[in-house]
């Protein structure tokens, strides 16, 4: 008789061991793919952290060359005709054109039309803009709009 019970502890054993890992085997599996997703984003968080410190050297790089913009200004004149046909050779809206400047796109419009006259702030802004061609606008312009 001591040998069928301890067949039968041992047969218990072996079927609850049996039905235990049955149970956790799906939360194993859910783990370890945690653990994969995590490293994945933690790999990404990694790829955009080192994105975002370029742009923002760049975008300190670009900001240093506009901080002296006034006395970039001097000598400089305005004209409505340059202004008007470098917005379209860039093919950009007067309010994209304004944002590209640093300005509104109602000023834009209004220099356009002759209605004011740009201010020594205003016109080295447009200086600032004057020698740069559509894509380097475009990639401002999107830089501008992650933020």
């Amino acid at each position: 008789m001591p040998q069928f019970a301890a067949a039968l502890q041992a047969e218990i054993r072996r079927l609850a061991r049996k039905e235990v890992k049955a149970l956790t085997a799906v939360t194993r599996k859910a783990c370890v793919q945690h653990r994969r997703d995590i490293a994945a984003l933690k790999r990404c968080v990694r790829l955009q952290d080192r994105k975002i410190a370029v742009l923002e050297a760049l975008e300190q790089k670009r900001s240093a060359t506009i901080q002296a913009p006034e006395s970039n200004a001097e000598g400089k004149r305005f004209s409505l005709r340059w202004l008007k046909a470098h917005r379209a050779k860039l093919k950009l809206s007067a309010e994209d054109y304004g944002r590209l400047a640093g300005i509104s796109g109602l000023s834009i419009y209004n220099l356009e039309r002759g209605d004011s006259k740009p201010r020594k702030a205003t016109l080295a802004a447009l200086v600032a803009v004057r020698g740069i061609g559509r894509h380097e606008a475009l990639s401002r312009l999107a830089m501008n709009n992650g933020r």
